[in-house]
């Protein structure tokens, strides 16, 4: 038995060190607070069991005392217990507390620290707490109680970060102040920094607290106060990135999401996941396995996506044969499917110009078809432009399902809580997304946000169901719908 005290860091879960997320990785139990990025929650095992512990100002969903006792409670029962602290656990965290706690109930633990939110505060706003040209010291303090700290020897530091500070600020800088403090020092609150939904207020120590009035700043959120807060007009980078401010809804299948989500969030998006479709094994997979078993007398082997080369090798896996008995050639659609394919360490002979089914056939066009035998492993709803087309040149095509795509169990329930966040974009990557985001949400409910498009089956798709498609991907590839996501935000 044992507990980990884990620092989450200041917000970004990618800022989460490697041995809290290994720590997590073999978690039986995580309590969690409110700092910490629900998204971390991810990396615990599928049955641990996950406990949010609240601790928001005068919204405490648990004590101090019930959280030690529940974690003392979990380690007795010979669990392996992770307390996920948002920040870093002895920086203003109440670790300490903790620790006393396990120390005298006799329970093992260990301190796993993380980046304080500080840090990542000076990193995401690009204002240094510490320059050889403007200071050489910084004071972190807490603004919970204001008469229990020396301000007149606080405000004297060069630097101040200013913890829990937000709603005591203007009787801070008051007091700052009136011991000597310069109202011209500038001065700027983050609220959840490093996060796309970053939030900074900047101006000096005397206009500062009227700034956050005005623009109604809720915690949490940190204070710097010092000359180094001036370097931010020049050094700012993550506030500049490209998509910086634009919430973007995912819909594709929760394992598949993040070869879209990373590169929107790497350009500053905030990535909203709402997987409308679920990738899973066909529902009958006699046709496939019978046509495995006879996987040498075809002449050609086509693959229009990713999910049909899996659920085509998942199969074959759980054969007695393998690859040794293919010799067709084979065929993809779209470079995703061309790697996943090389990926087998099989060579693709033919990949069309454009990535859709009507280019498929120019590209096969040259090619004596008759009597040939053809396998296209696919979804189990498609598209039957190829196989019939193939099959009016003379070829013998079997069409098998390799995969279903069906609606996931809790994206009705979702649907709401995404769309609640008013994002200004979703992304559809296929007709099946589409439809089966339009079957819980209706049209209705994307007035005035745009909408995405992988390619011209899907667009279609889309508008038929009445729908404004404002960008499509050129290429119909993942990169090319990040792109054009961000070249229209770019115009804007």
């Amino acid at each position: 038995m044992k507990v980990y005290l884990v620092g989450a860091g200041p917000g970004d879960p990618a800022l989460i060190t490697l041995k809290g997320r290994k720590v997590l990785q073999r978690a039986d139990v995580v309590l969690y607070d409110n700092l910490a990025n629900d998204q971390l929650l991810d990396f615990a095992p599928e049955g641990a069991e996950r406990i949010y512990v609240g601790k928001k100002r005068a919204e405490h969903e648990m004590s101090q005392e019930e959280i030690s006792a529940l974690m003392i409670d979990r380690a007795r029962r010979g669990m392996t217990v992770v307390r996920l602290k948002g920040g870093d656990p002895f920086i203003f965290g109440r670790g300490g507390e903790e620790i006393e706690a396990l120390g005298a109930a006799g329970i093992s633990f260990e301190i796993v620290p993380g980046v304080t939110v500080p840090l990542g505060v000076a990193a995401y706003t690009g204002v240094p707490l510490t320059h050889r040209q403007h200071t050489s010291a910084v004071t972190f303090v807490t603004g919970h109680n204001v008469d229990a700290i020396d301000w007149g020897k606080i405000g004297a530091s060069e630097t101040v970060v200013l913890f829990m500070g937000l709603v005591n600020f203007a009787a801070i800088a008051k007091e700052m102040i009136a011991r000597g403090r310069s109202p011209e020092t500038p001065a700027m609150a983050v609220r959840w920094a490093t996060r796309p939904d970053q939030e900074t207020i900047a101006g000096t120590l005397a206009t500062l607290p009227g700034l956050l009035a005005a623009n109604g700043m809720k915690p949490p959120a940190t204070i710097v106060i010092g000359e180094v807060v001036a370097l931010r007009e020049r050094f700012s980078w993550f506030e500049r990135l490209p998509l910086f401010g634009q919430r973007i809804v995912v819909t594709r299948d929760r394992r598949q999401a993040s070869e879209l989500a990373e590169p929107l969030e790497e350009l500053g998006a905030e990535v909203l996941h709402l997987p409308v479709i679920e990738i899973r094994a066909p529902a009958d997979a006699a046709p496939l396995d019978a046509a495995i078993a006879r996987l040498a007398t075809y002449d050609w082997l086509i693959f229009t996506s990713v999910n049909g080369v899996r659920g085509f090798i998942e199969r074959l896996d759980r054969s007695s044969s393998d690859l040794r008995l293919l010799h067709a050639q084979i065929c993809a659609i779209g470079p995703a499917t061309r790697a996943a394919v090389e990926a087998l360490h099989l060579k693709v002979d033919h990949m069309p110009a454009e990535y859709v089914a009507e280019s498929l056939l120019e590209a096969l066009a040259g090619e004596d078809l008759a009597g040939k035998r053809v396998l296209l492993p696919r979804a189990a709803v498609a598209r039957d432009l190829v196989p019939v087309e193939l099959t009016r040149r003379g070829a013998h095509v079997d069409v098998v399902e390799a995969y279903r795509t069906l609606p996931p169990e809790d994206a009705a329930a979702r649907v709401g809580n995404v769309l609640a966040r008013r994002p200004q974009w979703i992304t559809f990557t296929s007709s099946s997304t589409v439809r089966n985001f339009l079957a819980m949400a209706g049209v209705e409910s994307l007035n005035g946000v745009k909408i995405a498009s992988i390619g011209p089956v899907t667009s279609a798709t889309a508008r038929e169901a009445g729908l404004t498609v404002d960008v499509e991907a050129n290429p119909h590839t993942i990169a090319g719908l990040v792109d054009a996501i961000q070249k229209m935000t770019g115009e804007q």
